[in-house]
């Protein structure tokens, strides 16, 4: 495995007195939100540094957080900072996708360490899919898939915060990631690189430099707020392009707001189950109101060959 990848495996990410830079790369965040999220960190034993635009308003477009230079200006700010130890984004909703194709990725890969060597390590869900999907391809270096401090998701779940502080304070290697509500959709065992995310981000990336070539390994898909017949035309695009039948093993999380369950599991299994591939359903990573945070383009082992299924981070080789 690159090296850059395994940095967070036996050594935790962050120690207190690192420093955290909060970006607003999608959606907008409303001042009180930012309050709560500074707070969350610096209660952390975490210093706090906030983009110079998370708190601007796109010129058209009331969905965006400020123009896309100025959004992109702070992703890059912060992320080629040495200061820095982690990018948190502040919340997903739509945008960060838009800021991709403006990026000098040389200038990201040469300033992407912090002073103890090891890459910045990028945190958020949801929209910021196109975030991890991105540095997978243009950096190789691993990313926090996790709830973000400004959501009420964050606010509401103790167990959220407890989580999301275990995978900033300690080490990854042999975490499991199985939630309470895990079922085998496909039984089997496979192991490989964590990939994916959202689902409609996932999709909406296909022919974008990121998809150019499938990854393999084990996609995680999730999504919230969309039709059945949405998460069909999305699963025909993934299974169109090769990603699905790429993958050696995948990971569904919540469906939050998708629907009726039973009608989205036969789904899902009808575009899965003959894969031959190992499937989890019910992670319980995505949108779920106790969402569990899931480490991207690092290695792991999914076992799901008994009535009690593991799913598990990988040791360094």
């Amino acid at each position: 495995m690159s090296a850059h990848r395994t940095s967070y495996l036996t050594t935790a990410p962050l120690v207190a007195g690192d420093t955290v830079a909060i970006i607003a790369p999608s959606g907008p965040c409303t001042r009180a939100g930012l309050r709560r999220a500074v707070g969350y960190y610096e209660s952390w034993g975490l210093k706090v540094v906030v983009g110079e635009h998370v708190l601007d308003r796109h010129s058209r477009s009331r969905h965006l957080a400020g123009e896309d230079d100025a959004r992109r200006a702070d992703l890059v700010a912060a992320w080629t900072n040495p200061d820095v130890d982690a990018v948190a984004c502040v919340r997903g909703g739509y945008g960060a996708m838009r800021l991709l194709d403006g990026i000098d990725w040389g200038a990201m890969q040469d300033g992407m360490l912090r002073r103890d060597g090891r890459p910045t390590l990028l945190t958020g869900s949801s929209d910021i899919t196109a975030l991890h999907e991105a540095f997978r391809v243009q950096l190789d270096v691993a990313g926090l898939f996790c709830p973000m401090p400004s959501n009420d998701v964050f606010r509401e779940s103790e167990f959220v915060r407890a989580d999301v502080h275990r995978w900033l304070f300690e080490p990854w290697a042999g975490r499991d990631l199985i939630g309470p509500k895990t079922e085998v959709l496909v039984p089997g065992s496979t192991a490989g690189r964590f990939s994916g995310g959202n689902l409609s981000l996932v999709a909406a990336a296909l022919g974008a430099a990121e998809a150019a070539q499938n990854p393999g390994g084990i996609l995680f898909l999730e999504d919230i707020d969309e039709e059945v017949y949405r998460l069909d035309n999305l699963l025909v695009q993934l299974q169109r392009a090769g990603r699905l039948s790429s993958s050696s093993g995948i990971v569904l999380g919540s469906w939050l707001h998708c629907g009726d369950a039973d009608e989205i599991q036969d789904l899902l299994a009808e575009y899965l189950g003959d894969l031959d591939v190992p499937v989890l359903w019910e992670q319980g990573f995505g949108h779920d109101p106790h969402a569990l945070s899931v480490p991207m383009n690092i290695d792991g082992v999914l076992d799901a060959s008994g009535q009690t299924p593991r799913l598990t981070v990988s040791g360094p080789a």
